[in-house]
C-alpha cells in the first residue's frame, strides 16, 4: 500500500559531487524550490556517503573456514 500524493525529488549536495532521492509530500501552495534547496542542506550527506560504501562494498579474495570437529 502506498501513500498518495507522493512524488520524487532527486537533491544533490551543495558541493555537487552527489545526488539522492527525496519523496515527500507537499502542499499546493509551497515553494519547491526553496524546500528542495533547503531539504539539501539539511541531508546528512556524510551519512548517506558511507552507506553507499557499504553497500557495494567489494570483496577480495575469499576466506577458508576450517571445519570444527
Amino acid at each position: 500500500m502506498s501513500i498518495p500524493n507522493v512524488k520524487r525529488y532527486r537533491i544533490t549536495s551543495p558541493d555537487g559531487t552527489a545526488s539522492a532521492v527525496l519523496m515527500a509530500v507537499l502542499p499546493k501552495d509551497v515553494d519547491v524550490n526553496a524546500y528542495l534547496s533547503d531539504a539539501s542542506k539539511r541531508f546528512d550527506w556524510k551519512a548517506y556517503a558511507e552507506a553507499q560504501q557499504k553497500q557495494f562494498k567489494i570483496r577480495v579474495g575469499q576466506q577458508k573456514q576450517k571445519k570444527a570437529k
